[in-house]
Parts: C-alpha cells; structure tokens; sequence
C-alpha cells in the first residue's frame, strides 16, 4: 500500500506579508499541518507530499524558503510542480538538493514510490495564468506510460485537464486537454490525474481515467457557474487531499479542522 498527501495552491509569501493585503496564508498552512499530524496517526504510513503547484504567491526565493519551513514538521520526501504563480528557476533551485528535478527546462518528473508511479508534468508559462502541456511535455509523458507498463500511475498537473464550470478560472486553465486526453487514451492500467489550480475539490475525468482537483488550506473559489460570478477568493481553505493505492485508488478529502467525535450512535 502506498499513501501520498497532496497539497496545492499554498501561496505562500515571505514571513510577514500578506495576499492581496489581507489574506494570511502561513496560519492556515500551519493548523493544516497540525491536523495532518493527527490524521496520521489514523492513517498510518504517509509515503510523501505531492504539491501540485502555486507553492508560491509570488515566485520569490524568500516564499520558497518559508514553505519549506513550514512543512519541515512532517518530515517527508516533497514533490513538486509548478502553478502559474511560480517562478521556474527560483522554484527549482529550491529544491535541487532534492535531487528529481532537471537542471534545465521544464520541471517534468517521474519517480516510484512503493507500488506507485508518480508523473509530475509542468503546465507553467511564465507570466500567464494558462496552463500548456507543450510537445516536449506531452512525449515525455507518453514514452514514461510506456516504461511504467500499465502499472499504477498518479500523473500531478498544476492546470485542471476538464472544464470546471467555474467561468473566471476556465480561462486560465489548461490549453492542451485534446492533446493531454490523447495521450492517456493509449495507455492502459489504473491512472489517477489530480491537479490544484481551482481551490476546490472536483472529480472529472480526462482520456478515460479519473481526474480530481485538490482544494486549498488558504482560500476557496466558490463554486458559481454563473457568468456573472464574482471574481475573487474566499478566506477559508478547504485542506488537502489523501490518495492510497490499496490494489485500486482511494482519496478523501482532510478539512482544516477537525471535528469533536467520535461519539456513540
């Protein structure tokens, strides 16, 4: 059995600053921590952290720093890939000594961990809010399905591969879902795609696999279909997804808090 924790969309900035002027993005990413440290004693073995990008608000090497320590009480092996608030380079030099990521170019990855395969694949283009999986990204992905041989696969994007219905964030999302759902339509085996960008919990599916939307700790989008919906963030997260390959693939969602229980029925 192999348990990952996946994060996404932290924004984190430097000790003492602050989004947009008002939203403190550590104190949220800390009670999530706390909380994750109980959840595992419920769990057992958590194997890693996927963060599925937007570590960052502002792509600094100082917010960088900040996450790292932030997350330094869980003690697990990190994986990451970029969001459209990263900034490649700083991102990667953050975590070079981590050993995964190439020393050029984009920031696709893969790696084994217990009985499970993980992708990473970057959707990053500098300065823009859209998301591209570009040739080089796409072949990558591909020729490592081929590798792996149909054993389980989680494949981790920053950009949604599926229309979320929430207007605003569908125009910055993913400029390559043909082409993404091609490729994994010419694989077999259990894949699981999961992806940040939304700041809510989705299930969709892209190439005949299942694909989920991790929320954020720190701030939430509403889910408001309108065209009218208002552009903006909502103050409270909504934690962080649990994936376990158990001979086929579980997640559940782990709020912020915890309730008081359990009690009798």
């Amino acid at each position: 059995m192999t348990t990952l924790l996946q994060l996404s969309d932290t924004h984190i900035v430097a000790e003492g600053e602050m989004v947009s002027g008002r939203l403190d993005t550590t104190a949220p990413l800390e009670r999530l921590i706390q909380r994750l440290q109980e959840v595992r004693e419920q769990v057992g073995t958590v194997d890693a952290v996927l963060v599925t990008g937007d570590l960052s608000e502002d792509g600094s090497p100082e917010s960088y720093d900040q996450f790292k320590r932030l997350l330094a009480p869980l003690d697990l092996p990190l994986y990451v890939i970029p969001g459209n608030h990263d900034a490649r380079a700083p991102l990667r030099a953050a975590f070079a000594a981590d050993g995964y990521l190439r020393e050029d170019g984009k920031l696709n990855w893969h790696r084994q961990i217990g009985d499970l395969h993980l992708i990473g694949l970057d959707t990053l283009v500098e300065g823009q809010g859209v998301g591209v999986l570009d040739d080089a990204t796409l072949g990558f992905l591909d020729s490592t399905l081929k590798t792996i041989g149909g054993e389980p696969t989680l494949v981790a994007l920053h950009h949604p591969p599926f229309k979320s219905g929430i207007v605003f964030m569908d125009a910055i999302g993913l400029q390559s879902t043909a082409a993404f759902g091609d490729v994994l339509r010419q694989h077999q085996g259990e894949i699981l795609v999961v992806c940040g960008h939304l700041h809510c919990m989705i299930v969709s599916n892209i190439g005949g696999f299942p694909a989920i939307s991790a929320p954020s700790p720190c701030s939430s989008f509403a889910f408001d279909t309108r065209k009218s919906a208002r552009i903006g963030f909502h103050e409270q997260g909504d934690g962080c997804l649990i994936h376990r390959w158990a001979g086929t693939f579980q997640t559940v969602r782990v709020g912020p808090v915890g309730g008081a229980g359990p009690f009798p029925f």
